[in-house]
């Protein structure tokens, strides 16, 4: 029987940022039109949230079924590392998409965004996809566009949309640098584990790029995000702020350049989500505040 800290593990909180982020960037360019909505901006972090916990849930379930986890040099996880039983994480994975779903009613019946309930259940069906089904994308090397559209620009733009009713050039950009990071928390998590992610058939993007190209992708993609603070400036000024982040760049950087391996990515994980919150709250601090200094 699994513990509670083995639960809230098994959630994965380093990856919650990805959730968290481009909500506050969301919220910040809806302000910043005057336009924002504090309830709608609670409920559509509850939608985030929910979501990123589901799939974590599903993940640890899906991968853990497969014997995809039982060789990793990683933190246990609740199905791979015999801690619960699969049918407790796949009911704790569909309980969080349950969660997500009603909070994504509310605030749809509240935003009059009738067309986003499609949207919605199309990022429930690819998150249980994403390593669930019997061909999974994630093994395929697709984890990356998942976790951009929906982590990025669905997450981001919708924040946006069911505040504002519209969606900006600042929105898009921010929705495309919050999206790259997410995707680096992604790929700095699968080089970490690309020696027995391979040999188990799980082709992430960062098998098939091989290591020394999936750390160089991993750097491209946090440059990325800072360049789309660049785009953002076009229209807000402001979000210039956003390049205040990039001090909070070079530690994991510097680490996946040097090749550290195995448990020596945590921290790296770690630190990537501190990158992407951060980067979320100054880039949206500055187009909302210098918008209306």
């Amino acid at each position: 029987m699994a513990t509670l800290s083995q639960w809230v593990d098994g959630a994965r909180p380093r990856t919650l940022p990805a959730a968290l982020a481009p909500v506050l960037l969301g919220t910040a360019c809806a302000f910043a039109i005057d336009a924002g909505h504090l309830g709608r901006a609670l409920l559509a972090l509850l939608v985030a949230l929910a979501l990123q916990v589901g799939v974590n849930y599903a993940n640890d379930y899906s991968d853990g079924i497969r014997g995809t986890d039982d060789r990793r040099s990683g933190p246990a996880r609740l199905v791979g590392g015999g801690h619960a039983r699969p049918q407790q994480v796949k009911i704790a994975a569909f309980a969080a998409f349950g969660v997500g779903a009603l909070a994504g009613l509310a605030l749809v019946i509240w935003s009059g965004a009738w067309w986003m309930l499609a949207v919605g259940a199309a990022a429930i069906v690819a998150a249980w996809y994403y390593t669930g089904g019997s061909h999974p994308y994630g093994y395929l090397g697709l984890g990356e566009v998942f976790v951009f559209v929906f982590f990025g620009l669905v997450a981001t733009l919708g924040t946006t949309y069911t505040q504002a009713a519209s969606t900006t050039l600042a929105s898009w950009s921010a929705a495309t640098g919050v999206g790259a990071l997410s995707c680096a928390i992604l790929m700095a998590n699968n080089i970490r584990d690309i020696p027995t992610d391979g040999p188990a058939g799980k082709k992430t993007l960062a098998v098939r790029l091989g290591e020394r190209r999936a750390r160089l992708a991993y750097v491209a993609l946090v440059v990325a995000a800072f360049l789309a603070c660049l785009v953002a400036a076009v229209q807000h000024p402001g979000a210039l702020l956003g390049l205040a982040a990039i001090p909070l760049a070079v530690n994991p950087c510097r680490a996946v350049l040097q090749r550290v391996t195995g448990l020596a990515l945590i921290p790296v994980l770690g630190a990537t989500g501190r990158l992407t919150l951060v980067y979320a709250v100054v880039l949206g601090l500055g187009v909302v505040l210098v918008r209306h200094w």
